[in-house]
């Protein structure tokens, strides 16, 4: 077995792998699939009558910057979405009252609902 040290945000960790005959062939593992779990509050059907609010870009949800259930205007900013190790404030595409569907700290992909404004 080889050690290795591995440094990951200012912190060693040391790793051990162990050596295999070059003819030796390692039984095929599934490909990772990421699994993204939707909290229950979150699992309620889009409003008919609400406009959705999309992601533009994969990132993490950061910080809201309006309460849940608040009054919101066209173009104010209602969320901070993290991409690249920038903050981007994306702002309502309406007025109206917000629901989110999404949570602080989640991931996000392109395309993912972020809220409901209605």
């Amino acid at each position: 077995m080889r050690k290795f040290i591995i440094t990951i945000d200012g912190k060693n960790y040391e790793v051990g792998v162990e050596e295999v005959a070059a003819d030796a062939v390692a039984p095929a593992m599934p490909a990772a699939t990421p699994s993204v779990s939707k909290p229950a509050a979150f699992a309620a059907d889009v409003s008919a009558n609400g406009e959705k609010l999309l992601s533009p870009f994969p990132g993490l949800i950061k910080q809201f910057l309006v309460e849940e259930g608040a009054t919101v205007k066209k173009d104010q900013p209602v969320l901070v979405l993290e991409a690249m190790k920038m903050d981007n404030d994306i702002t309502s595409p309406c007025d109206g009252k917000i629901s989110f569907k999404t949570a602080v700290g989640n991931n996000v992909e392109t395309n993912a609902l972020l809220a409901v404004i209605g």
